[in-house]
């Protein structure tokens, strides 16, 4: 039916059938979840007692309300390729639900918006680094490095990292050296996260013209790369205990957690075929993000419980 509509009717008729589900699709409410448990990470590993709670999470709402608007307009510039990749085809945009103007609108609003009230509700530098972000995300790393480069998601990751640096900021007005340790353990697991998804989606990428490592440098070097950045993230995640902002419980459990993670990683290594690389790749993705998870729950439980001093 819609063949015979001339482009202005699809998408007048496009934007009548979205949903609200579709416009929250567009925030990427699983990776929003992910942006406000290590911000409240950071919140609550920040030195002294959070004074007032209803402030601090209008601060963590609107932390969460930013990472969804840098989701949205990843969303609106890559629907070409979202178009290509059944990981991500059927989007709100690919799909036909959200047409990319409005998309475009909607993530610019809230970006506006959640960095206006975190200025409000917190401090001047908790909006900055909210609003670096956000342009880091959807400029830095959407328009320019996802396309260009196999390092795309190593400095891309930064901005998947800063949040709990945002949520310190926004509770202490400051930035220091423990914080942005807390970003240093979600910007080393990155790249073994996402290039242990990229080895067994390597097709996807291929199609959509992204440059993923092993489609670049090849299975071999991947695996390689993903083994050396276990390695650092697994020694970064025990330093909280040498900065005295955890203790030697969290330090057990990142000891472990670690070991874990590395024997996945070697085992990825040393694959030597297809079938045995897809199974060790999956099995290494699904745990990476139980182990982020479980890092930054064993730091929140230490603080919440008094037991980390």
């Amino acid at each position: 039916m819609t063949d015979h509509l001339t482009d202005d009717q699809n998408e007048t008729l496009a934007f009548n059938l979205a949903q609200p589900g579709d416009y929250f699709a567009l925030l990427k409410p699983r990776v929003m979840s992910l942006v406000i448990f290590t911000a409240l990470v950071g919140m609550v590993a920040a030195p002294g007692a959070i004074d007032n709670w209803p402030l601090a999470l209008i601060s963590l709402l609107a932390i969460s309300v930013g990472a969804g608007a840098s989701g949205a307009l990843n969303m609106w510039w890559d629907s070409d390729i979202d178009a290509v990749m059944s990981r991500t085809k059927g989007r709100p945009i690919p799909s036909g639900k959200v047409q990319r103007a409005d998309a475009f609108g909607f993530g610019l609003f809230l970006s506006v918006l959640s960095v206006i009230v975190l200025a409000l509700a917190a401090n001047y530098l908790a909006a900055g680094l909210l609003a670096f972000t956000i342009f880091f995300y959807a400029v830095i790393y959407s328009m320019f490095l996802k396309r260009s480069t196999p390092q795309n998601i190593v400095i891309g990751g930064a901005a998947g990292a800063l949040p709990p640096v945002v949520g310190w900021a926004a509770v202490t007005g400051t930035a220091p050296l423990e914080a942005w340790l807390l970003f240093a353990i979600i910007f080393f697991w990155t790249p073994p996260h996402f290039w242990a998804l990229s080895l067994f989606k390597s097709e996807d990428y291929e199609a959509a013209g992204i440059p993923m490592m092993p489609n670049v440098k090849g299975e071999a070097r991947t695996k390689l790369e993903i083994l050396i950045y276990t390695v650092i993230v697994a020694a970064i995640a025990i330093t909280p205990v040498f900065f005295a902002f955890a203790s030697w419980l969290y330090g057990a459990v990142a000891v472990i957690l670690g070991g874990v993670f590395l024997a996945g990683s070697i085992r990825l290594y040393a694959a030597k075929d297809e079938a045995a690389t897809m199974r060790a790749s999956k099995s290494l993705f699904g745990f990476s993000i139980f182990y982020l998870f479980l890092i930054y729950a064993a730091l929140l439980a230490e603080h919440l419980l008094g037991l980390h001093g």
